[in-house]
């Protein structure tokens, strides 16, 4: 069992690792092995890139993010040039489906909703507008919805984490009721945990995935 203070040091090496972060910007605190990631950084990219460096470092049972994106003045843009710009980005994306994808700004909050058939596009969309000026955080409430078989998701999923380098396979158990796909069992870290929702996620037929892994060292 890792103590707290040895969890902390790891996740100030990892922000100090990372050429995108300013770590002297990011404050860390950690109880019982929770991370919380404090401080203000000028980018949305900077704040999600925090909390995935956390999320690797081994011990880390969950992140707690606390982190504010503050922009200079001289590069503010209104909420009216942020959706202008999100809607161009998203056009412009060939992994984002046309007029499938709906924005809304509010205090450089981009919420984004719609249908689309495939993960990858949900994912796609929201990378396109994260680095946009000004972005303070991306919501991504954009649902899933496909006309796919879904009698063998379970067995395609438990393939693919037989094949998966990152993911012990023999720890976890999938369920699957329709188009919702249940993950429980055991995992060594939080990034384990997030491989294995995302690898869930790619089946063909998932519409949602209840990740109920736990993680244990």
């Amino acid at each position: 069992m890792r103590t707290d203070f040895s969890i902390k040091e790891d996740v100030l090496d990892e922000l100090e690792w990372q050429p995108s972060i300013d770590e002297t910007q990011i404050g860390v605190t950690v109880k019982d092995g929770v991370v919380t990631l404090s401080g203000t950084v000028d980018s949305y990219v900077k704040k999600r890139e925090a909390e995935k460096a956390a999320k690797s470092v081994v011990g880390v049972k969950a992140v707690a993010e606390d982190i504010e994106v503050k922009y200079g003045t001289t590069s503010h843009k209104s909420d009216t040039e942020i959706a202008t710009a999100a809607v161009s980005a998203l056009k412009w994306n060939i992994a984002v489906p046309e007029n499938k994808i709906d924005v809304k700004v509010e205090d450089g909050w981009v919420y984004l909703t719609g249908e689309v058939k495939w993960e990858f596009e949900k994912k796609a969309a929201k990378k396109a507008v994260e680095n946009l000026t000004s972005v303070k955080y991306v919501v991504n409430n954009i649902s899933l919805k496909n006309n796919i078989d879904v009698s063998d998701i379970e067995t395609k999923i438990k393939k693919a984490f037989e094949r998966s380098a990152d993911i012990d396979a023999n720890n976890i158990s999938v369920k699957t009721d329709g188009h919702t796909v249940k993950l429980s069992g055991k995992v060594h870290s939080l990034k384990e945990k997030d491989e294995a929702r995302n690898t869930a996620y790619f089946a063909p037929g998932v519409w949602s995935v209840d990740n109920e892994l736990e993680v244990v060292y």
